[in-house]
C-alpha cells in the first residue's frame, strides 16, 4: 500500500489516486510486488535535519529514500523536499509537476535497486525514471 503524506509543508497538487496506480506499474513492470511505502513531503530544513542525523550528510537534496525492501516486496520511506523540487523544475526549466513524479519515481527505481553512484549506473537511473514517466502519461 502507498501512502502519501505533508510534514511540514502544504501537500502538492497530486492526484494521489493516479500516482499510486502508476507507481504499482512500475513496481510490478520490474518483476516486483508493492509492500508498505510512505511518501512523505516535507521542506528543505525537514529534511536536512533527516540527512544529518541518520545520514551523517550536511547538505540539502532532493529525496532521501529509506529501503526496508524484504525479497521482492518493494517497501519503504521517500522523504522529498517540496522546495528543492520546486527549484529544481526552475533551474531545469520543466514545470513542479513533472519534476516532482520524476523525484517520486526516482525513489522508488532506488528501493527496486537502481542506484545512481557511477556515471554508468545515473545513466541507467535515468533511462528507468524516462520509461516510467512515460507510463504515467497512461493514467492522465
Amino acid at each position: 500500500m502507498i501512502e502519501i503524506f505533508s510534514e511540514d509543508v502544504d501537500f502538492p497538487a497530486i492526484n494521489n489516486e493516479e500516482v499510486n496506480k502508476w507507481l504499482v506499474k512500475v513496481i510490478e513492470g520490474n518483476n516486483r510486488t508493492t509492500g508498505d511505502i510512505s511518501i512523505i513531503f516535507c521542506s528543505d530544513c525537514y529534511l536536512l535535519r533527516i540527512n544529518q542525523e541518520y545520514l551523517k550528510h550536511d547538505y540539502y537534496t532532493d529525496i532521501i529514500t529509506f529501503n526496508y525492501c524484504e525479497k521482492e516486496v518493494i517497501s519503504g520511506d521517500l522523504f522529498i523536499s517540496i522546495d528543492t523540487v520546486q527549484s529544481n523544475s526552475e533551474k531545469y526549466n520543466v514545470t513542479f509537476q513533472s519534476e516532482l513524479h520524476r523525484v517520486i519515481v526516482h525513489g522508488i527505481l532506488h528501493l527496486i535497486g537502481f542506484n545512481d553512484k557511477t556515471e554508468m549506473e545515473s545513466k541507467e537511473m535515468r533511462n528507468a525514471e524516462n520509461q516510467s514517466l512515460s507510463l504515467y502519461k497512461t493514467f492522465e
